[in-house]
């Protein structure tokens, strides 16, 4: 089992402290709902776990291995940004032999989601068709941890369980941090719910807490 511990996170932009001390601890085989209003950093703190946000005060690692910047994570740490990402000019076959774990390159190809654009460029897709190619591409990469964010936006209802059901599948051998306005997707996948409120993460155990913080009515 490995484990990504997040610890000592401090962010802050001009006079507001988004982020103060956070920490979060995620294995192997589980799958962490970080939840939070709009606004209350939750984006600003997956960048900065990955390293593509610069804050003076974090500590990250996977294992022994320390996380400064997007350079150490290769092999350990995969990131969903909520802006698309794919270059437009590269066919999906392609990218997905240069991103993927071998042993799931053929499963993707065969997919019923996927199949059909093989042949495709990334600039001739819809944007709800790149956002599936997207999260499969970050699922089935060769990292550890999986950093996810609005996984489930654009994403038509239906292709929604499946989904979920193909991150449950890869957490075999890989963890997740899932955050997504669709909440109740994100507690039906989730092994471990987080709430960042005011600055801060909070272990949630029932939904009555999430009322009593005031992330729902």
């Amino acid at each position: 089992m490995s484990t990504l511990h997040v610890d000592s996170i401090m962010k802050r932009y001009g006079n507001n402290q988004v982020l103060s001390d956070v920490f979060m601890s995620c294995s192997t085989g589980g799958i962490i709902g970080l939840l939070g209003r709009n606004g209350s950093g939750k984006s600003t703190l997956l960048k900065i776990i990955f390293g593509a946000l610069h804050t003076d005060n974090k500590f990250v690692k996977v294992d022994d291995d320390i996380i400064n910047a997007t350079k150490d994570t290769v092999g350990r740490i995969a990131y969903l940004p909520q802006d698309n990402f794919l270059p437009n000019h590269i066919k999906i076959k392609t990218l997905i032999v240069l991103l993927c774990e071998t042993e799931s390159i053929q499963f993707i190809k065969d997919h019923q989601l996927i199949s059909p654009f093989l042949n495709r460029y990334v600039k001739a897709l819809s944007g709800g068709e790149r956002r599936i190619l997207e999260v499969f591409l970050i699922i089935f990469s060769r990292a550890k941890f999986i950093l996810i964010d609005e996984p489930f936006n654009g994403i038509a209802p239906i292709y929604k369980d499946e989904i979920k059901d193909l991150i449950r599948r890869q957490t075999k051998h890989k963890g997740f941090i899932i955050t997504d306005h669709d909440y109740s997707n994100v507690l039906d996948l989730a092994s471990k719910v987080v709430l960042l409120h005011n600055g801060s993460t909070r272990p949630i155990k029932n939904i009555k807490e999430l009322e009593q913080f005031g992330y729902l009515p």
